[in-house]
């Protein structure tokens, strides 16, 4: 049976979502851009974003999502590796991800408990003579604590990608000599690399709009694009402010998507494509 003709019937459900939520809200943002307080058409939101307040606030963010990233990926990539060479290995795995599910409000809560005055971390650092330190509200928590979050959303694909990868390329490489450094440089790393830039997508990205956790944890002492927004909407009710700041958010993360990108046609060793 042919069903060449119904086949532009299953892309509508698709579409319509597409239309919906991802298009008509992207539209209503650049929409929004355009107005002042006073509802009147201007380009003065987008003239400010270039001022040195918003550009400090853009560097920053850049700043902190590039931290975040960085220590997740420190963390997750040897933690992948070793998590593939165990016996258990989706047992393992999949304990790593449970944590993820759970809300992320109350971890954020759970971390404000273990690092107050009061708290297990500071009963501990008294006990062997170092004295209550104040931990919360600090650039440190903050980014202790996002890379809790994101650490498991970076373990996944580097996992799936060194799972995937022929232990014989491995075996070749030590028997021509190759050391375990120049082995993980010139065979694991490029081989994997398509895991680790989905994994540096998936918590670059999120990280550049965090807000919740600047709120929370770092007391505002940390300022991202995604407070930002919050701030404009909620307490300055500039919603044109807050949107010109989301248009620009939302080039940065396509940007982002461009340069991670993975490419599945092949495999680049050195340059070569296999």
């Amino acid at each position: 049976m042919n069903n060449k003709p119904l086949r532009p019937l299953y892309t509508i459900p698709y579409t319509a979502w597409i239309l919906l939520f991802v298009i008509a809200p992207i539209a209503l943002i650049v929409y929004y851009s355009f107005f002042d307080l006073a509802g009147h058409f201007t380009l003065d939101n987008y003239i400010n974003f270039f001022s040195s307040v918003y550009l400090k606030l853009t560097i920053s963010s850049f700043w902190y999502a590039f931290l975040i990233t960085l220590f997740t990926l420190l963390f997750a990539y040897p933690t992948a590796y070793f998590l593939t060479k165990t016996k258990h290995k989706q047992l393992w795995l999949l304990l790593i991800i449970i944590p993820s599910w759970i809300n992320l409000l109350l971890k954020t809560y759970a971390f404000i408990g273990l690092f107050g005055l009061y708290g297990p971390i500071n009963a501990l650092l008294e006990t062997v003579g170092i004295g209550s330190q104040q931990i919360l509200f600090t650039d440190f928590s903050f980014v202790f604590v996002s890379v809790y979050i994101f650490i498991p959303f970076m373990i996944l694909p580097i996992f799936n990608s060194l799972d995937k990868l022929n232990p014989a390329l491995i075996d070749a490489s030590h028997d021509l000599g190759a050391n375990s450094w120049t082995t993980f440089r010139r065979v694991i790393w490029p081989l994997t690399l398509n895991g680790v830039k989905s994994g540096i997508q998936v918590v670059f990205i999120p990280a550049l709009s965090l807000f919740m956790i600047t709120r929370l944890i770092a007391g505002n002492k940390v300022i991202t694009l995604g407070t930002a927004i919050e701030q404009q909407f909620l307490v300055t009710q500039n919603w044109g402010m807050g949107s010109t700041i989301a248009v620009f958010l939302i080039l940065f993360m396509f940007i982002i998507m461009l340069i991670t990108s993975s490419n599945d046609r092949g495999t680049t060793i050195n340059g070569k494509t296999k």
